[in-house]
Parts: structure tokens; sequence; C-alpha cells
């Protein structure tokens, strides 16, 4: 019968040409190394060495036998990170949303309801993640409307609303709504992985261009100090009092105001 530690000392062996060699490596004294080399020999059946004065050599049949002592620990070590990783998702609860702000609370009440589990989540698009979901590849999903589907359930879980930030001396700044069709037309600052919410206002304004920011500071700086309109919602925040010279004005599209819906599978762990 094969045994995988021994394995290992042969394909070391095959490697490194000598015993002494092996024996440093492996930690193992040379006559147990001899005696376990004869194991493997034994165990596959068949002459695997040349054995000469004072050297030991694989044979061709040795050679080939080698491949398949090393298919067989990468074996191992596949089944051994499946195994774990199998385990891991057993205690992982998995979150997959279209936009960030629904994480911001969902996470932090999940931890506090389930510190046993780990919680992890990644921003997908609207079709990845109810696809995800049926096919239990996340536990949870969130988008930004109900889902009718008969295979999953849904519940509301909270509500976003986008305004618009106008500079205080801005021609729009008298408004107290607007539309995605009044600012059509204008440049904006627009942050970057916020979900869906970048492509809906790229639709919506479909002659405007925009700054996406990748950093939170340079975004915040051209806030403060540009005169391109901007966007917020009653999730976000916005640290140094970055809009206290702008006006910050509902925008008044179905498509702006969402409720967000969890969808899940019954089987699911929450």
């Amino acid at each position: 019968m094969l045994d995988l530690y021994e394995l290992k000392q042969f394909v070391c062996f095959a490697e490194n040409k000598t015993l002494s060699k092996v024996s440093e490596i492996m930690h193992i004294s040379q006559p147990t190394l001899t005696r376990n080399m004869k194991h493997v020999e034994d165990a596959f059946g068949v002459s695997l060495f040349i054995h000469g004065k004072n050297k030991l050599e694989l044979n061709e049949t040795g050679l080939k036998a080698v491949e398949y002592a090393r298919a067989l620990l990468a074996d191992e070590k596949n089944a051994i990170a499946m195994v774990q990783a199998y385990d891991r998702s057993l205690r992982t609860i998995t979150v997959e949303s279209c936009a960030p702000a629904p994480l911001w609370t969902l996470l932090p009440d999940l931890s506090s309801k389930y510190p046993e589990n780990t919680i992890s989540s990644k921003m997908c698009s609207i079709p990845e993640i109810i696809n995800d979901v049926k096919n239990e590849i996340c536990d949870i999903g969130i988008i930004p409307y109900a889902y009718c589907g008969d295979d999953l359930y849904d519940s509301i879980y909270a509500t976003e609303n986008l305004s618009v930030c106008i500079p205080s001396n801005h021609a729009l700044a008298s408004h107290e709504h607007l539309t995605f069709k009044d600012i059509n037309g204008f440049n904006c600052l627009l942050k970057d992985e916020i979900g869906f919410w970048s492509e809906l206002c790229k639709q919506k304004m479909p002659t405007s261009k925009f700054l996406v920011q990748t950093n939170d500071f340079d975004m915040e700086e051209l806030i403060k100090s540009s005169t391109l309109l901007c966007f917020t919602t009653n999730f976000a925040s916005h640290p140094d009092n970055a809009l206290s010279n702008r006006k910050i004005i509902p925008i008044t599209d179905d498509e702006a105001n969402v409720t967000y819906h969890l969808i899940y599978k019954n089987s699911t762990k929450p």
C-alpha cells in the first residue's frame, strides 16, 4: 500500500538524486530512507531502482512511478484544500449586492447575529446576483427591486434616495426638486464602485460627462473646489463638511428612489 509520506521522499529523491541530500532536506536518517524506498518499490510491486556500488538510481519504470507519485501528491493537496474550503463555506455567509450602501448596515448586523460565521461580501451586477443566489453560490443577494420568481424568497431591506448636490451659486440651486432630465447635459463628479448607480446615471444622463474618482480624498476635494455636480444619498456621509457650499436637491425619478430587497433560498444559513 502506498504511503504518501514515503512518496514525498521518493519524489524528493528523484529531484535531488542522492539519499544524503534527501536526508538533509527532510531530516530523515539514511537507513530510514533506504528502508522507505524499499517500501515504495514493494508497494508498486516492480523494480524501480538501479542499485550500484554506493549509488542508487531510478530505472525507467522508476521515472514513470515518479510521475504518478507527483500526481497522487497533487491530488492529496487538492483534496485537503477542497475539504477545507467546503468546511469554511459551511461557516461563511456570502452576500452579493448591487450597490455598496446596503452592505454598510447589513454586514454589521449579520456579524452581530452570527458571530460564529465569517461574513463575505462583494458587489456584482443584478443578473449575476440572481443567478448566484439561485445556484447557491451566494447566500444573500441585494437587488434594487422585488424579485417575483417562485424559486427564491424576497424581503424588503432598505430604501436609498438619490440627490444631486448643486453649488450654491449654480442656476439649478433655486430648485427644490430635480429630475434626471433637468440635470442631463451638466458634467458631474462620480465615485467609482457604486454599483448599479453608476450605470443608471450614465443611462439617464446621456449627454453629460462624468469625472469618475477612485480616491475618497480626491473626490471630497473636488466637491469642495469644483463647480461640477455630484451625488449623494440618505446613506452617504461626507467628512470635513464637503457639501457645506452645495444645496442637496432630491431627484424625483422613480429610478432614483430605490427599495432594496434581499433575495435568498430557503436553505440559506441565516
